[in-house]
């Protein structure tokens, strides 16, 4: 199955750009994916192709028109595909969800620009998720959509070759990545750590979970969090013995 990606842009030759090359670049010529875009401008009622208008209320910057929008986008056959929409407004994208996507037939991704959406797209179809890549703002949603497209097409059955390549990686347990070293063995004074040129698999794989958690615990206390919360929670389904009925 060929994952499908479609992508709804004011700006259609920015793609694929950087996933013509490399992993993705060699996985579209196996056909193990393929992306499309879709001119917003293109479904612009008036004469000079008009894709947005001032903001209700004032304010500055320009609002991307509902109609425009919602023409452009029903052009576009899901065919089981979800559809992100890419605001800063939306819930933050994470690798659970980069899994979800990649095991499905492709995706739809409407590019923002200017000052976002009219909010009544949303409301009418409500199918649309809003997804944000990270608490920045950029300056359209196209960035945004190749790194989300890059996290799929890299998951891909054949993509990265060993089926089990990015189990470890960051994110994957909520954990962030160990750290990696590789010859030489010393550099400056510095050298890789006696445990990982041991050969003891046992103790190297708890040392890399150490690493991960203590890493974590440091730099990312949000992924700790959520991390600590998931080792303490009870199997599912499972309730106190001693847990007073509902009230």
């Amino acid at each position: 199955m060929t994952f499908a990606a479609t992508i709804l842009t004011l700006y259609p030759e920015m793609f694929p750009g950087p996933l013509g090359v490399s992993l993705a670049g060699r996985a579209m010529a196996e056909g193990k994916w393929a992306c499309e875009t879709v001119q917003i401008r293109d479904f612009a009622a008036d004469k000079h192709r008009t894709v947005d208008d001032t903001p209700a209320g004032g304010g500055a910057g320009m609002v991307l028109k509902c109609d425009v929008l919602a023409r452009a986008l029903d052009s576009a056959p899901a065919a089981g595909r979800p559809i992100l929409a890419m605001t800063p407004r939306g819930r933050p994208i994470t690798q659970a969800r980069i899994r979800d996507l990649a095991s499905g037939p492709g995706v739809i991704i409407l590019c923002g620009r200017f000052e976002g959406f009219d909010e009544r797209l949303f409301e009418a179809r409500p199918a649309i998720e809003q997804v944000s890549l990270a608490d920045v703002v950029l300056s359209g949603g196209e960035m945004a959509a190749l790194t989300i497209l890059d996290a799929c097409i890299r998951l891909l059955p054949g993509v990265m070759g060993a089926a089990s390549s990015g189990d470890d990686e960051s994110f994957e347990q909520s954990l962030i990545e160990y750290p990696h070293y590789t010859r030489p063995q010393e550099w400056e004074g510095r050298t890789i750590p006696e445990v990982l040129r041991s050969g003891d698999h046992a103790k190297i794989a708890a040392w890399r979970k150490a690493r991960s958690e203590d890493d974590t615990r440091l730099r990312r206390p949000d992924l700790w969090e959520r991390y600590e919360g998931a080792r303490v929670q009870p199997a599912s389904g499972a309730r106190r013995k001693d847990k007073e009925p509902d009230q």
